[in-house]
């Protein structure tokens, strides 16, 4: 019996998250939901009244966002994250391993930049009491998430280096 090629392989035990990646799927499933029945609700409306519940646009960029930022921390997690490879597979296993490991800590350091950034929106938002245009709810309550979910991704992508330094021949 021949060997399965690497995307029928199973991970083996050392090469998965500690912490596990339904907490991702939960909160991206329970956003793509919400964005659902919203758009749903808004449709039947249009539809019987003429009306509009133009107010839930700004749930659903929310939503949207929040949905985003999970995905891109649980394809860290699952070492799906977007990456061009061109070169780096012209390369020894060995250096492609480390240009691996140099190319997530250059995301962990990008996300850290958005996090700490978003964090002063968040404060700013607070400090001048910014209210939402659609339907004037404190701003920082939708802000205050990019920083969290800007810090899980640098969580996971962290955990994915410290998986790949601790076997020398995996991915």
């Amino acid at each position: 019996m021949e060997p399965l090629p690497d995307e029928e392989r199973a991970p083996a035990p050392a090469d998965l998250p500690r912490v596990p990646i339904q907490i991702e799927e939960a909160v991206a499933a329970a956003a793509m939901a919400l964005i659902c029945l919203i758009t749903f609700a808004n449709v039947v409306v249009r539809y019987l009244t003429d009306a509009s519940f133009a107010f839930t646009e700004e749930f659903s960029v929310f939503l949207l966002v929040v949905l985003t930022l999970v995905g891109a921390a649980a394809a860290f997690a699952r070492d799906l994250n977007i990456r061009v490879t061109f070169f780096a597979e012209m390369t020894p296993p060995r250096l492609q391993r480390w240009l691996e490991i140099g190319g997530l800590a250059l995301s962990a350091l990008l996300f850290l930049l958005v996090a700490w950034t978003g964090w002063r929106f968040v404060a700013d938002d607070w400090k001048y009491g910014t209210t939402s245009p659609g339907i004037g709810v404190p701003q920082w309550i939708y802000s205050i998430w990019l920083p969290g979910l800007a810090l899980a991704i640098v969580a996971r992508s962290l955990g994915r280096v410290v998986r790949l330094l601790r076997g020398p021949n995996r991915r």
